[in-house]
């Protein structure tokens, strides 16, 4: 089940490439990278169950959850009802990374026990780097790739400030591929402005009001590192729902 679709990335071997990320249906983490999202046939989404074939990563991703996929095996096979996902999620949500890493995990669901969103616009040289490097990732293409037109990079970057169960204090910038989409979705409605507005009343008081959640990994290169992958929401569940 897709959890997370971490913004697209540039990278110089790949062209452009999204990391997902999920649950098989006995709980256990798999991460699927490079997924040449936007090319795919068959497009899924956070909550969707999906099946591919895969071989075990090259190179320096030694992640125990990490899967190669074979794109063209990629299948949607249905999607998980609202009402059952936080019981099925409730039992591996962890109380820090720290409690993750001594598991030997490189993903794991949290749950901050205090948070504040937040937004940051991005410089004209960051907004220029990354329109550059999407440009050269998009003219990557095999002779059978019909041509995509060149992501626009977001202008703004999207940040938690964030407290876990062992009282320690984190900060974080989003990497959710879903939160940008929400900026976009908004600014195209409402403009840049109240889009931003809205999106702090989701994620500083409906989310933690309702229950939320968020998607962590580490990065092949820097293991120690975590980072924020995707937010949630995700009910809390009660004690007696376990039973």
């Amino acid at each position: 089940m897709v959890l997370v679709k971490a913004l697209p990335h540039a990278a110089k071997k790949h062209g452009e490439t999204v990391c997902c990320a999920g649950v098989t249906q006995d709980r256990e983490w798999r991460r699927q990278y490079p997924i040449h999202f936007r090319r795919l046939k068959d497009q899924f989404g956070r909550w969707d169950w999906i099946e591919y074939d895969w071989i075990k990563p090259g190179g320096e991703d030694r992640r125990a959850e990490s899967r190669r996929v074979q794109e063209d095996t990629i299948k949607c096979c249905g999607n998980m009802p609202e009402r059952e996902r936080a019981q099925f999620l409730d039992r591996i949500i962890v109380p820090s990374t720290e409690v993750a890493a001594s598991r030997s995990q490189s993903l794991a669901l949290i749950r901050p026990t205090k948070s504040r969103f937040f937004w940051k616009r991005k410089t004209a040289k960051e907004l220029e780097q990354e329109k550059q490097a999407y440009e050269r990732a998009a003219q990557q293409l095999s002779f059978l790739d019909a041509e995509l037109a060149a992501l626009a990079p977001c202008p703004y970057a999207f940040k938690f400030d964030y407290e876990t169960e062992d009282g320690k204090t984190h900060k974080a910038t989003c990497d959710d591929w879903e939160t940008a989409a929400m900026f976009y979705n908004w600014e195209r409605k409402m403009g840049a402005e109240k889009a931003l507005v809205e999106m702090g009343k989701v994620f500083n008081e409906r989310y933690p009001a309702k229950g939320m959640v968020f998607a962590m990994g580490t990065h092949s290169r820097y293991p120690d590192i975590w980072l924020l992958v995707g937010v949630l929401r995700l009910d809390l569940v009660k004690q007696m729902a376990l039973f």
